[in-house]
Order: structure tokens, then C-alpha cells, then sequence
């Protein structure tokens, strides 16, 4: 008897197992009442002025109690010329792909404000914003109020923010030729010739050469003009060019902005507030492509990454910069 009766309570343990293993029923979530709103930050690394800081901000509301008839997005500093909004709602299908289905005529951004009427009947849409930021924001902090409105009168508000807008200054794809626009600025981001760089003397932080000479790795290279005049290797500067910079190369450090790469690396305020080049030389050899230099200019005033897109053997090369001002 007692033998039976562990029979019969070890078989209902095991049916009470298998109850308890059996998959339920999907059920879609009903919707919430009310209009709702989220937003996400689509965009990342250090927020550059003239670069966008790109949202998608989703809105739904059920569609017995109405339809979706505006978004707004307000930024608490005006966005440069290119802020807009999409008129467009996103969703992904099935291959992953972004599909856009228009909901609106136009998208007005008037100062600090973009806003979009719907002229499509919807429930439910999620937009893109583009905040295209201004130079005037740069070391400053800017925040977002994200809205919608509904054709019950009720209104949804999303704050995002805020975000910190790095001091630095980025100038893309300078292309430098050996003896001839081979002479660089930082303070003016950009490059010269010789008539030009003594016009522009006391800007001039760095120079570009490129040597190929027997038994000595040189190849692509960049130094302060006061380096040595062994590795100028007969280089006749213009009048008045004469700056001395601290220089330290680095490999593999291939800034997202600047490479435009699939890397997730990005030199930020930060790195050049901590950057120290003490006993640094003030020349860089045999620079390859994706290499790079850190750079202090000798008056102290900035700091800067200058990185090498491409190099080409005829003596001439591609280099994207990054500077952040100090004093």
C-alpha cells in the first residue's frame, strides 16, 4: 500500500511537471491609453560642431481615441543651417531595412523649433531629427523637447538631453604634395604652398615631405619646421617659417570622424586636455596610412590629431585633422 501511494505522488510531481513546461499562448499586449511618446539617440561619439546629432522619435496613440496630427522637436540653441525633420516614418521589415513612408508634406525649422503636420491619417509614426550643431554651441550644453499632438487635443513631451558640445574643431581630407602644398596650419586648419605659408608664416606648425632615400626609412613624413635641417634634406622654407611643435606618432588610432572607418574609436575634449608630449621629438617618419600624430604647437595655444587617410608613392598624401584649443 504504501509502495502505491509513492507511485501516485511521484506521478503527479511528473504531470505537474509537464504542465508547468507547456508554452502559453502569445497574446498581443493591448495598447496603452493615451497618446505616447520615446525617443532614442541614434548618433554617437563626441557631438562636433557641423555634424548632426540624429534622434528617432516615436509616437503612438490607439485608434479608437484618434490620430497623430503634429510632432515638434524645440532645441534649446538654434541648430545650424540642415536641422530638419524627416517627413517620413521609419519602421525595419523583415530584412532589416529602414523603409520610409511619407506622412507629411513639409517640415518648417524656424529658430530654435522644426515641426511637422501630418497630413496622413496615423496612429502611430516615429520620425528622424537632424540637429545640424552650430558653431556657437561648441563647449556649451544643448537639450531637446521632443512633442506630439493629437486630434483629441492631448499632447506628449520627451526631454532628451542635455548633451555637451566638444570644443574642438575637425577639417577633412587636406591633401598634401611633397615641395609644393606641404605646408600646415593648425591654427588656420589648412594648407599651403610656399607664397602662401610666408604670408602666413607664424601659422605654420608643420611641414609634409616625402623621401625616398637609400638605406634610411623616411618615406612620408611630418615635422615642425624647426626640426633639424638633416631631415628638411634640402627643403628651403619660406621667409619667416620657423615654428617648433612637440610631435608623437601613433599607430592603429583610427577616429571614426576622421577615418570614416567602421572602428568605434573617437579622440574627444578629454584626450587632449590629458595629452602630454613632454621630451617629445618634433618630427614624425614613415608615416603610413591609418597612422597618426599627436601635436602640441610650440605657443601652447592648441593641441591637435592629425591623421593619414592615404599615402601614395609619388609623394603626396591625405590627411584629416582634429584640434582642440587650449589657451
Amino acid at each position: 500500500m504504501q509502495r502505491n501511494y509513492i507511485h501516485i505522488a511521484l506521478l503527479m510531481v511528473f504531470v505537474l511537471f509537464l504542465n508547468s513546461c507547456k508554452e502559453e499562448e502569445y497574446a498581443l499586449p493591448s495598447p496603452k491609453s493615451g497618446l505616447n511618446n520615446d525617443v532614442i539617440k541614434r548618433s554617437i561619439g563626441p557631438n562636433l560642431a557641423g555634424q548632426n546629432l540624429e534622434f528617432a522619435y516615436a509616437m503612438a496613440i490607439p485608434d479608437a481615441e484618434g490620430k497623430i496630427v503634429s510632432a515638434r522637436v524645440e532645441a534649446t540653441i538654434a541648430g545650424a543651417s540642415g536641422t530638419y525633420m524627416e517627413k517620413r516614418s521609419f519602421y525595419t521589415n523583415s530584412s532589416g531595412v529602414d523603409v520610409g513612408i511619407q506622412v507629411a508634406d513639409t517640415a518648417i525649422t524656424e529658430g530654435n523649433a522644426t515641426v511637422v503636420n501630418f497630413t496622413r491619417d496615423t496612429c502611430a509614426a516615429t520620425l528622424r531629427y537632424f540637429y545640424k550643431i552650430p558653431d556657437e554651441a561648441k563647449g556649451k550644453e544643448v537639450t531637446f523637447t521632443f512633442s506630439a499632438t493629437a486630434s483629441n487635443g492631448k499632447t506628449a513631451t520627451y526631454k532628451m538631453g542635455p548633451y555637451t558640445v566638444a570644443k574642438m574643431d575637425m577639417a577633412l581630407d587636406l591633401a598634401v604634395t611633397n615641395n609644393a602644398n606641404c605646408y600646415i596650419s593648425i591654427e588656420n586648419m589648412a594648407v599651403y604652398n610656399a607664397t602662401d605659408a610666408a604670408l602666413n608664416a607664424d601659422k605654420i606648425d608643420l611641414v609634409y615631405l616625402y623621401r625616398n632615400i637609400t638605406g634610411i626609412t623616411f618615406g612620408h613624413a611630418l615635422m615642425a619646421p624647426a626640426t633639424s635641417a638633416e631631415y628638411l634634406d634640402g627643403l628651403v622654407l619660406p621667409a619667416g617659417v620657423s615654428n617648433d611643435a612637440q610631435i608623437k606618432k601613433v599607430w592603429a588610432l583610427r577616429d571614426r570622424h576622421l577615418a570614416r572607418l567602421q572602428y568605434g574609436v573617437y579622440v574627444d575634449d578629454m584626450d587632449f586636455q590629458k595629452l602630454s608630449l613632454e621630451g617629445s621629438p618634433n618630427y614624425a617618419l614613415n608615416l603610413k596610412a591609418e597612422s597618426g600624430i599627436w601635436l602640441e604647437t610650440a605657443n601652447k595655444n592648441y593641441r591637435a590629431y592629425v591623421y593619414v587617410n592615404a599615402v601614395n608613392a609619388n609623394g603626396s598624401a591625405r590627411i584629416s585633422i582634429k584640434r582642440y584649443l587650449v589657451n
